[in-house]
């Protein structure tokens, strides 16, 4: 038993060392045990499952909007080659996503908080920075370490009394330990590249900060912080400050950009 731990574990820093990749812009090194094919086939899969199963919406404004603004962004951004699709589905959430391969998709019930081509342009360059980063991808290879570091801990706990209280509480001090301050630092990272894309864009990056005071405002009191995915909204504009300050220097260099935008009411 020890000698099969010792080359599985062996094997897996082997895969370890072989599979780290580097996040543009922020140049962090992260393991990703995903291919990009097998990420962009999920994705597509993902992405058609959900449209089959919401209504999208016939607000020919923001439709074209939306279409505008992802292709202005996707066409900057370290991916332009990605098979890119933007969607507005009818809903009253707020709430956005980018799959894995560039499938995108805006909620209508966001649009009251973007406010403009800007502010929607923030919340579009963050998801589509997920996609660039591969968040889906390391995500993923998070996962599957966990639960095979479970699976190998039920073995070598089989004969113990205390096992499901064990088992238990290794897959909370993964899930707190690991998984959500993995997520809080992807989005983190994402509204840095985000930003910078939607300054490249040209978009004023400051929109980025107005409109995290915005969700600010009408944030209600939820999950605790340590416990959210997601920074806390306030905590996140006064992040964005320094961020949209060194976007800046990308916005200046766009010849004819956009600013706000159109509003979107």
């Amino acid at each position: 038993m020890k000698r099969a731990a010792t080359r599985f574990l062996m094997i897996l820093l082997l895969v370890v060392v072989q599979s780290c990749a580097t996040v543009p812009h922020t140049q962090r090194r992260a393991l990703i045990l995903v291919s990009p094919g097998q990420e962009a086939a999920l994705g597509e899969q993902a992405y058609r499952e959900i449209l089959a199963q919401e209504k999208l919406s016939q607000n020919k404004k923001w439709v074209l909007i939306v279409d505008k603004v992802g292709r202005n962004i996707a066409r900057v951004s370290d991916r332009p080659n990605f098979d890119w699709e933007f969607k507005l589905i009818e809903s009253p959430q707020k709430n956005a996503f980018c799959l894995p391969g560039g499938k995108v998709a805006v909620y209508t019930g966001i649009m009251e908080v973007a406010q403009n081509e800007a502010g929607l342009a923030a919340i579009m360059g963050h998801e589509i920075a997920h996609a660039i980063a591969r968040h889906g991808a390391e995500r993923m290879t998070q996962v599957m370490l966990v639960n095979t570091g479970l699976s190998m801990a039920d073995v070598s706990l089989q004969n113990s009394e205390h096992r499901e209280l064990i088992l238990a509480a290794i897959g909370l001090s993964a899930n707190v330990g690991l998984l959500l301050p993995y997520s809080r630092k992807h989005e983190t990272e994402a509204d840095n590249i985000g930003t910078l894309y939607m300054a490249r864009a040209g978009y004023d990056p400051n929109e980025a900060v107005a409109l995290w005071q915005r969700f600010a405002e009408a944030e209600q009191a939820g999950v605790p912080a340590f416990l959210s995915t997601h920074p806390p909204s306030r905590e996140r504009a006064e992040a964005l400050r320094a961020i949209a300050k060194q976007a800046m220097v990308e916005y200046r260099k766009v010849k004819n950009p956009y600013g706000k935008g159109e509003p979107l009411y």
